[in-house]
């Protein structure tokens, strides 16, 4: 039975990896590491954004392409804009930050 389930794991995996280069290159990320790196940063600056209670996570976006994290949506404050940038430059990978989040208090 735990044969079982390893065999299913290892040929998911296998089928996963084999997946990923087609639709991989999308955005104008040139390799499969680049879309997985955006992937993880934007993840990571979510997780920041949910962590830190000064920042209203569900209202803003987030979005990476090649390293360089793009903030949008709304921030009640400009204290909450400036936070949310300063969270997402401390995630490792992030080469630059474009925040584009319009205060609306």
């Amino acid at each position: 039975m735990r044969f079982n389930k390893m065999l299913i794991a290892a040929v998911t995996a296998a089928a996963s990896l084999t997946a990923l280069p087609g639709c991989a290159v999308t955005r104008d990320q040139s390799t499969v590491g680049e879309y997985i790196d955006d992937a993880t940063i934007t993840a990571k600056v979510k997780a920041k954004f949910v962590e830190d209670k000064s920042v209203d996570a569900s209202a803003i976006s987030v979005e990476t392409l090649n390293g360089e994290v793009i903030l949008s949506g709304f921030a009640k404050t400009s204290a909450e804009k400036t936070r949310a940038q300063e969270l997402a430059h401390q995630v490792k990978g992030v080469r630059a930050v474009k925040n584009s989040l319009e205060v609306r208090g």
